[in-house]
């Protein structure tokens, strides 16, 4: 019995997502396959259709001729349905995507972050530039962008709209950043961690079906994760589950920001790589990394400098890829995960690295492992999959709501 017939005996709130996912994972599609995958009645699938097709989310696409009975309309997503703006905030730097409703990136744009002046009035300020930017400069109307997410690291009080952090010195921390973009911008704007948005991202744009396990591992400043369950992104008591960064891997270790000791994060995250290497004079004089440069920028180096062979490079990269991989075997032990998409600007060069150390260790680590295989893939766009991610949020909100408990748009 699949997950969708499980879930779906009789029309309920859920009934337009579940179609919409499975119109997204498994066009062009029938609507007697739709009846066949989903166990809701004909009238209903086909009332279901019609308000898809009414809202412009879904087109018919010609006819397949059947062996027998009249041929059949096929469905799928109208990609111009609405567009979605996402911006991921990073300690350098903003990332604004826009993108489409079948997840296909339509415009991006990379600014520095602001700085100087009030924190808050110029983080406000740059967002809503950038926001009027990129969709005045692809020439969308107004009334066809669903609305704007901004994500960023956690944690986050999602209902009110806020980060309780943000990286960089100057960003301001606790305010209402929702309500003030709404009130610039006249558009609904939703605030989310970037792992969340990631993990959104890459199922939505994936055209993953909502019977598999799916999870993702995000790694920019910091390590985070997500899972999509039943076609929904788990997200705990208050949109803050995840933290895959905060597992402590060594008893009695450092101490964390969290307040906890011996976290991931304080060993394998890229900064504290960047920090390490920055030690080493001999690496950093042959890497040319200098204390000045951005954190990112800096991984970056390091990163190539390990695939390319560098010896002391290697060390730290594949000691972050071991310590990373046990929190893959972690997630995939708990959720019996079997799709697994490493996403995030930590993974945008060396990437193969860590990988391969996760197949490995999922291969002799993970409980199901006699049962079933899980798929270890790296996100086609690491860099702006939180941006991408932050743009799917909005259109799943926006065009197939019901997909378990969402992030409260501020309008």
């Amino acid at each position: 019995m699949s997950v969708a017939r499980r879930e779906s005996a009789a029309a309920g709130p859920g009934s337009r997502a579940l179609i919409v996912d499975l119109i997204r994972s498994s066009g062009p599609i029938s609507r007697v396959e739709l009846v066949k995958a989903t166990g809701l009645t004909q009238p209903t699938i086909s009332n279901i259709v019609r308000r898809l097709i009414d809202d412009g989310v879904v087109r018919e696409t010609g006819d397949l001729v059947a062996t027998r009975g009249k041929p059949r309309s096929m469905l799928v997503i109208n990609s111009r349905a609405a567009y979605g703006v996402g911006i991921h905030v990073a300690a350098d730097a903003l990332t604004c995507v826009v993108t489409d409703t079948r997840g296909g990136t339509v415009g991006r744009q990379l600014v520095a972050a602001p700085s100087g002046g009030s924190p808050a009035e110029s983080l406000v300020a740059r967002l809503a530039d950038l926001y009027h930017e990129v969709t005045q400069g692809l020439g969308l109307p107004p009334q066809s962008v669903a609305g704007m997410a901004v994500v960023g690291p956690g944690p986050v009080d999602v209902t009110r709209g806020r980060f309780l952090s943000l990286p960089g010195p100057q960003r301001p921390a606790g305010l209402d950043l929702a309500h003030a973009l709404t009130g610039r911008l006249g558009v609904p704007v939703l605030v989310d961690s970037d792992a969340a948005a990631a993990t959104v991202g890459e199922f939505w744009g994936r055209q993953v079906s909502r019977d598999r396990t799916f999870g993702c591992l995000y790694m920019n400043s910091g390590i985070g994760s997500g899972v999509v369950l039943d076609g929904a992104l788990h997200r705990g008591a208050s949109s803050n589950a995840g933290k895959l960064g905060h597992l402590a891997v060594v008893r009695d270790g450092e101490r964390c920001h969290c307040g906890n000791r011996g976290c991931l994060e304080q060993y394998a995250a890229p900064r504290v790589l960047v920090a390490r290497a920055r030690s080493m004079p001999g690496l950093a004089a042959r890497l040319r990394i200098r204390d000045e440069d951005p954190d990112a920028r800096a991984f970056d180096v390091l990163a190539r400098a390990a695939i390319y062979g560098d010896e002391q490079a290697s060390a730290l990269i594949d000691e972050s890829a071991e310590l990373l991989a046990e929190g893959a075997v972690l997630l995939a032990n708990l959720w019996d995960i079997d799709t697994l998409v490493l996403a995030g600007p930590g993974f945008a060069v060396a990437g193969s690295i860590y990988v391969t150390e996760i197949r490995r260790r999922l291969a002799e680590g993970a409980f199901a492992r006699e049962v079933h295989d899980v798929q270890v893939d790296l996100s086609s766009n690491p860099r702006d999959s939180a941006a991408i991610g932050g743009a799917a949020l909005v259109l799943q909100g926006s065009v197939a709501p019901g997909h378990g408990p969402l992030v409260p748009m501020i309008r």
